[in-house]
Order: structure tokens, then sequence, then C-alpha cells
């Protein structure tokens, strides 16, 4: 996902993108739903969360 899209997002649910890098902000973003912050920490390549908005972002890190 395009980082304008991302901060769209992080404005809509009232985080501060600043000078966040993009898995800074996502992890954020993650933080204010009430979810873990857990982007970029799949780094065996797994990830039980197949709802999350960020798992395809998240597992190309790896």
């Amino acid at each position: 996902m395009k980082i304008e899209k991302i901060k769209a997002i992080a404005k809509a649910k009232g985080v501060k993108a600043a000078n966040l890098k993009k898995p800074e902000l996502i992890q954020a973003i993650q933080r204010a739903e009430g979810n873990f912050d857990c982007f970029g920490s799949a780094t065996s390549g797994y990830c039980d969360q197949i709802n999350c908005t960020w798992r395809k972002d998240c597992l190309g890190l790896s």
C-alpha cells in the first residue's frame, strides 16, 4: 500500500504521521485500532492474522 493511503488511514484514525517511517506508522495505526502492533514482525514468513489489513505488505517484507 502506498504511503499516501497509509497516511490518510492514519489521519482518519487520529494517528499523527509526523516523521514516522512506513512500518512505524502502520504499527501506530494497529495500536489505535486496538490490535497488536506486529507489522514487520513475521520474520519467519508466517502470520496467523488472516484478516489483517496490512498482511500482504507485512509478509512482503520478509
